[in-house]
């Protein structure tokens, strides 16, 4: 998440030039009837948590808000990594820290390699400093033995992740202007995925390695983009969308996208993302990402609820496999900023979306449900 204004469409659409290659029908993947993965990503936890936020639940007793988000059904906890942030947290160093903590619980972890030492996201996605001299040849490189060495850092403290994403809503690619592609070309795409696949596997044959894009509002992107690796020989073992129906239209076309992908590539979907606002108000002085809603769904704690609900049944309809809430502990904590290289000065954009109020209450109807 925290993307620029909505480019992931757009893009898509100007790069699809050129009809999809032919694609030969993949096995299909058996359609779900529960959600096995019920994730919530916790990235920003641990600096809240750092800076003094408290968490309550529905009754109003503190609480781990692990915990509390356990009790509300969530099984699955995903992780964002950046190589060398200037806020110094969701690097290597935080994550391993983050890792236990989730594992101590009995969660399942994912973690979700942006490949960049900050936002990364359909509209951008920039290099990591150190690497930003590298050439395809060389990031190949750099992206095995980086997704290698964290995974093996991972293990060797018995965290090893449930899966792993190579790239975040990477619609048109990651690591640009390399790894972009630019008129239908997938090649240099396909050699980065190739290499992180690789080494998750070298490390954990059992880690689930996803790719993840916002498609979740087109077909015709959808087909594009995963077309495009499945014709480079790109190997992946879960199909990552992102799903805000702000952002992504009806919940009708999101289980139409879900069917698609499902049946046509033969593996398995989840929602990596999806939110909604429980208020139009704002926390603080950083303008909130969302100031929208959609039909049905009021910007309340029940339009919240109901929003979630309503999309993980759309999902559970659709055969995918798990839904994940983006960012549900990341309120209003000053100090918690969402740009890495100004977190003490900037403020919380996501502080209408999280499933904790403005003073650390959980949404009571708020539930992860199988």
């Amino acid at each position: 998440m925290r993307r620029s204004p909505r480019l992931a469409a757009l893009v898509g659409a100007l790069l699809l030039g050129a009809a999809a290659p032919a694609l030969t029908p993949a096995a299909p993947a058996t359609a779900a009837t529960t959600l096995t993965m019920r994730g919530a990503d916790v990235s920003s936890l641990q600096r809240s948590l750092d800076l003094g936020a408290k968490y309550y639940t529905a009754a109003g007793t503190a609480a781990d808000p692990l915990d509390v988000l356990k009790g509300a059904g969530v099984n699955y906890a995903r992780l964002r990594i950046w190589n060398n942030p200037a806020s110094g947290y969701n690097n290597l160093a935080k994550v391993l820290i983050d890792a236990k903590r989730v594992k101590a619980k009995g969660l399942a972890l994912m973690v979700d390699f942006h490949y960049s030492d900050t936002w990364a996201d359909p509209g951008k996605q920039y290099k990591p400093a150190a690497w930003a001299s590298h050439g395809i040849a060389a990031l190949q490189t750099d992206v095995y033995n980086y997704t290698y060495n964290v995974c093996t850092a991972l293990k060797a403290q018995g965290t090893t992740p449930d899966s792993v994403q190579i790239g975040n809503e990477i619609n048109v690619g990651m690591l640009w202007n390399d790894g972009k592609v630019v008129n239908n070309n997938f090649t240099n795409l396909s050699l980065l995925l190739k290499a992180g696949y690789n080494a998750t596997k070298a490390c954990n044959g059992g880690t689930k390695v996803i790719i993840h894009t916002a498609d979740a509002d087109s077909q015709a992107n959808a087909r594009w983009f995963y077309d495009g690796i499945t014709a480079k020989g790109v190997a992946w073992d879960i199909t990552g969308l992102s799903y805000y129906c702000m952002w992504h239209g009806t919940l009708s076309n999101l289980a139409t996208v879900i069917t698609d992908v499902r049946t046509r590539y033969g593996k398995p979907v989840v929602l990596a993302e999806t939110a909604y606002p429980f208020t139009s108000a704002n926390a603080d002085g950083e303008a909130n990402s969302v100031n929208s809603t959609c039909s049905g769904y009021p910007a309340t704690w029940a339009g919240q609820a109901a929003n979630f609900t309503a999309v993980q049944n759309t999902a559970r309809g659709a055969g995918a496999i798990g839904v994940f809430y983006w960012e549900p502990t990341w309120y209003a904590v000053p100090g918690n900023g969402w740009d890495p290289a100004n977190i003490n000065g900037t403020g919380n954009q996501w502080d209408n979306m999280a499933v904790f109020n403005w003073t650390g209450q959980v949404n009571p109807n708020v539930v992860w449900t199988p």
